[in-house]
């Protein structure tokens, strides 16, 4: 262990003492990347602000804490090691047009836009088909706001308010009309700027003052300008299907594909990911090139039978899933990481399994919990007492990333990934 890290301080002093700034190529530039602060459209630089240096300080001191102080003055460069959750979720509106820019000026190798449909079969980008009334404007905005699956419902003392709003109650122009707002609501509004004004402590809504909304089609070629790759996470829809009798769940897991062939995308760039087994598949078979890193999202946590401890309880299990042809599989942090008889964060067994099946695994979701300082919730609570301070992240990163050996990690702050990695040489 001693070793490995000296290796990496020796290694980030040179690096140091070669160069401060980095430039990474990109593909074509972006028209509209000028008013992004994209000022050279042969590359883009990465700047990653004062967050990693902040948590880098807040760690516990040790040998990790050392070997990334080596490193606070870069260079750094786009990884795909770090992948844009949503875009850069903490602190911009997810899934808009800045966010997803912001992510690739934050060093993310990897972008992900989450797929769903309006009512004329439009993809677009957004997290749950019905979660507009809470990641968007469409309240504020009544001739859209009666279009609404369930319209709001104000708190009563008794039971929250409410309200469903879903790209398939809305046209494609009808959706792109709206502006993304910080993804929250008030469950004891009273008035519909109540119920929208929710943002989180610690998020902000200093960036969310045009939330542009973009169409898959249109994440794709901002992506290729960006120079960044494609997760598109294939959603469950919230209607039932086939849609309107006609449209598929095939045909929606084909649609989604297609969009990378029409830009001319090569496969190698994608990973498509999805929850659903049957969505993964159906890739496997009908797309290969695209199905030979499709991503398997492992939900499978919310089953009260599945035990992360005991392989018995996961079905299908590792070796059967690779037999299906999966090569990628992801589940979030807490599924990788256990404490040994030491209070050790080490691999889990899933992880160990998961790694001697042959399964490559990308994980989710760093920069999610808020303060950590309370153990930090779903994403730590396989650490119970280990997490309580915001350091803490590089000390899971690090296990994730030097002991678990993950792909890539989802981050709603890329650059505190992206900090790690160029560190660390991933």
């Amino acid at each position: 262990m001693k070793l490995r890290y000296s290796v990496i301080v020796l290694a980030a002093v040179l690096t140091v003492l070669v160069s401060v700034v980095a430039v990474v190529p990109a593909d074509a530039g972006d028209p509209k990347g000028e008013a992004f602060g994209w000022n050279n459209t042969q590359g883009h630089s990465v700047q990653l602000g004062p967050r990693p240096f902040f948590l880098v300080q807040d760690m516990d001191e040790g040998l990790l804490k050392e070997t990334l102080e080596q490193c606070t003055e870069g260079p750094f460069k786009r990884t795909d090691f770090s992948i844009g959750h949503r875009g850069a979720a903490l602190m911009f509106p997810e899934h808009t047009r800045e966010s997803y820019v912001a992510a690739a000026r934050m060093g993310a190798g990897i972008v992900e836009c989450d797929v769903t449909f309006t009512s004329d079969l439009a993809l677009v980008c957004r997290h749950s088909q019905c979660d507009l009334h809470t990641t968007t404007n469409i309240l504020a905005i009544p001739a859209l706001a009666e279009k609404c699956s369930e319209p709001f419902t104000p708190y009563d003392g008794t039971t929250s308010a409410s309200a469903k709003c879903c790209t398939s109650d809305l046209t494609l122009a009808e959706f792109m009309s709206l502006k993304g707002k910080m993804d929250a609501s008030n469950s004891k509004a009273t008035t519909v700027e109540e119920y929208m004004d929710a943002t989180a402590s610690y998020r902000t809504d200093l960036y969310a003052t045009r939330g542009t909304l973009m169409t898959h089609a249109e994440s794709i070629d901002l992506f290729k300008s960006l120079g960044v790759k494609f997760t598109p996470e294939l959603k469950s829809p919230s209607v039932p299907m086939p849609y309107e009798d006609v449209y598929t769940q095939e045909d929606y897991a084909q649609q989604m594909i297609n969009e990378y062939k029409d830009a001319g995308v090569s496969p190698k760039k994608v990973y498509a990911q999805s929850f659903s087994l049957v969505d993964v598949l159906y890739w496997i078979d009908a797309e290969p090139d695209f199905g030979a890193q499709a991503v398997l999202l492992d939900g499978r946590y919310g089953i009260p039978a599945f035990d992360q401890t005991d392989p018995d309880t996961w079905v299908p299990n590792m070796e059967e899933l690779v037999n299906m042809g999966v090569n990628i599989i992801a589940p979030p942090m807490s599924l990788l990481l256990n404490l040994d008889e030491d209070d050790k964060i080490v691999p889990s067994v899933y992880a160990e399994y998961a790694r001697a099946a042959g399964l490559d695994i990308i994980t989710w979701t760093l920069e999610r919990s808020g303060p950590l300082e309370t153990g930090g919730g779903f994403y730590y609570q396989s650490l119970p007492g280990a997490i309580n301070n915001d350091g803490d992240m590089f000390e899971v990163l690090d296990v994730l990333a030097q002991d678990v050996g993950i792909l890539g990690i989802f981050s709603d702050w890329p650059a505190t990934v992206t900090f790690y990695a160029n560190c660390m040489g991933l």
